[in-house]
């Protein structure tokens, strides 16, 4: 892929590219960026574990194929929900997301809680706290 041809949302630059696993490569991946160990269990994993369920005839041999084809499909499909969740988020305006940052920040103590009247009928709620407990006094 040659830089004039990658859209502007791309995550990795030409140089970078070039560098990356032959796994990620082929698929085209563009969001997900698997490491050379996630990659080779992807792919060697996914045909080592094919061959055992093989062996044990739990599957028949054509799953040493299948196994390896829909574990890239799934990684190309993870890859492809990405760039959608990022195309999405990055339609959000600033304002929505510095909005959103603020109500998800936790709140240490306690919330005012403003009551209705007419909310709880027959109960009196006051926001003072209850009267201390006398003690009683063990000579009564």
């Amino acid at each position: 892929m040659t830089g004039a041809n990658r859209p502007v949302w791309a995550t990795m630059s030409v140089d970078e590219e070039r560098y990356r696993p032959l796994y990620a490569r082929l698929l085209g991946l563009r969001f997900v960026n698997p490491g050379g160990v996630l990659c080779f269990l992807f792919f060697e994993g996914a045909i080592a574990l094919a061959v055992l369920l093989a062996l044990a005839e739990l599957v028949s041999w054509w799953a040493v194929l299948v196994l390896p084809v829909v574990v890239a499909a799934m990684v190309k499909l993870n890859d492809m929900v990405a760039a959608v969740v990022v195309r999405s988020a990055a339609l959000v305006p600033e304002q929505e997301r510095d909005r959103f940052r603020r109500q998800m920040e936790p709140v240490v103590g306690r919330a005012r809680v403003e009551w209705i009247s007419h909310s709880v009928p027959g109960v009196v709620i006051t926001a003072d706290p209850p009267p201390p407990q006398r003690r009683a006094n063990p000579s009564d």
